[in-house]
């Protein structure tokens, strides 16, 4: 409904909707009482048991002027609350989300820099009651930009992590990445079949396998022919 109502006021603000004998009509100040009308703001509560109550965090909401408010009685650890969710969907450029604190959000600091990171990406203004934060205010937008600058930074975090994890094992002779489809023995199958003149598309019957795994097959194969490193030959199997 909130779709519709918006494409319905940006056909009626274009020139050419609005056109009477050639002459464009501006909008009209209750345009843009339409434009605020359709902004909402919203709440979102959770608590991590069954047994604990949503009953304070719903009243300091609708305090706040939530008219809606989308609640979970789930650890703040899992990123596929359904409430949460709910409300992501449910969100739109513009629109206010209203939290009690920003632990609400997510149990861990990472948590929490991915949700604010997808409610600013979407256009969607935060504002946490405990904290005092509001990113309709300059300071609010100062303390967006350094979520989003976090959420940058944990990302590098990750793929530093993730690398360093890969070279150790490499350095260990370890295999890393996903599992090769094809054993050794029927690496060597292949590239023998492949010799003697068989097909790719007959390779991958025979194998089961698509044709990018009998490419990296034959590839690993002229690698172990050569006789290099596991490593190196694991590096160039997996995809």
């Amino acid at each position: 409904m909130r779709r519709l109502a918006a494409q319905a006021l940006k056909r009626a603000s274009s020139p050419t909707s609005r056109c009477e004998s050639w002459r464009v009509v501006p909008p009209t100040p209750a345009d843009f009482c339409d434009i605020l009308w359709m902004t909402s703001i919203v709440g979102y509560a959770r608590v991590s048991t069954s047994h604990q109550s949503l009953d304070q965090q719903h009243d300091a909401l609708t305090a706040a002027g939530c008219t809606r408010i989308f609640t979970d009685k789930l650890s703040g650890v899992r990123d596929d609350r359904p409430g949460l969710v709910a409300l992501l969907d449910y969100a739109r450029a513009g629109d206010t989300v209203v939290v009690v604190a920003l632990d609400r959000l997510g149990r861990s600091l990472s948590g929490v820099i991915r949700t604010v990171e997808t409610l600013t990406e979407s256009g969607v203004l935060l504002r946490s009651l405990r904290e005092g934060i509001d990113y309709a205010t300059p300071t609010g937008r100062m303390l967006a930009g350094i979520f989003a600058a976090l959420a940058g930074y944990e990302r590098e975090l990750m793929h530093e992590r993730a690398a360093a994890a890969r070279e150790a094992a490499r350095l260990r002779g370890r295999h890393t990445g996903r599992p090769s489809k094809l054993s050794k023995d029927q690496i060597r199958q292949a590239r023998a079949l492949r010799e003697s003149g068989e097909p790719i598309s007959d390779l991958v019957r025979s194998f089961g396998v698509s044709r990018a795994s009998i490419y990296r097959a034959l590839q690993s194969a002229e690698l172990m022919a050569l006789d290099l490193p596991s490593d190196a030959v694991a590096e160039k199997v997996v995809s």
